[in-house]
C-alpha cells in the first residue's frame, strides 16, 4: 500500500531502498520558503542500520504489511532465545537483540507476538505492560510534594524507573514496557 511521505507516522514499517524500515520519530517541519517535509529516523529490520531521511509530500513509500503470530518464550540459550509456535509447537531461535530496550522485561512463559515479513521474523512484540517488583527504591525526602515528585527505583529485572514516593522496597507494581515508566500498583 503506498502513502504519501508526510503521512508516515511512528511505529509505521516502510519498505525503503530496497529494505524493511521502522519508523522511529518524525519531525513535520514547514519552512517559511518551500514544501513541507517530513523528516523521519527510522531503523533497518535486518540489519539494524539507523538513518535519517527527508521525505516531501510529493514521494510515496510502501507502507509493508507484517504477518503476526503469537509465540511462547521458553528459554534464553547464550545470546539466544527460545520461542515455541503455540498452534504448531515448533521451536524457534532468536537473537535477543531482537527486543532491544525491552528485552529486561521479558519472562518466562511470556505470550509474545512475532512480526514476519515473507516468513522471516523481524520483531518482538512484548504486552505493553508488565507486573514487577520493587527491590530497590530511595528513602522519601520529607518536604517533597507527593503530586509532582517521583523517585529512583530498581526493578526484579534491573531496570530503573521513577515511581511515586509512596512505593517502597517489595512492592508489586505494573510497568509500561516500551516507555519504562510507572502505571501504577498491580492489583
Amino acid at each position: 500500500m503506498k502513502i504519501s511521505g508526510v503521512d508516515i507516522r511512528p511505529g509505521n514499517i516502510i519498505e525503503y531502498e530496497g529494505g524493511i524500515w521502522k519508523v522511529a520519530k518524525i519531525q513535520h517541519t514547514q519552512p517559511g520558503k518551500g514544501g513541507a517535509y517530513m523528516q523521519v529516523e527510522m531503523k533497518n529490520l535486518i540489519d539494524g542500520r539507523k538513518t535519517n531521511v527527508r521525505f516531501r509530500s510529493a514521494d510515496t513509500v510502501e507502507k509493508v504489511r507484517l504477518d503476526t503470530k503469537d509465540y511462547q518464550f521458553l528459554y534464553e540459550d547464550g545470546d539466544m532465545l527460545v520461542f515455541m509456535d503455540t498452534d504448531t509447537y515448533e521451536q524457534i531461535n532468536l537473537p535477543s537483540d531482537l527486543l532491544g530496550d525491552a528485552r529486561p522485561f521479558l519472562q518466562d512463559g511470556m505470550q509474545v507476538s512475532l512480526e514476519l515479513w515473507e516468513e522471516r521474523p523481524i520483531s518482538v512484540q512484548l504486552p505493553s505492560q508488565i507486573e514487577a517488583e520493587i527491590v530497590e527504591a530511595d528513602a522519601v525526602v520529607k518536604g517533597q510534594t507527593a503530586s509532582s515528585s517521583y523517585k529512583p527505583a530498581v526493578l526484579d529485572n534491573g531496570v530503573r524507573i521513577m515511581v511515586p514516593p509512596h512505593i517502597e522496597s517489595g512492592t508489586r507494581i505494573v510497568v509500561d514496557v516500551y516507555e519504562q515508566s510507572y502505571v501504577g500498583k498491580a492489583g
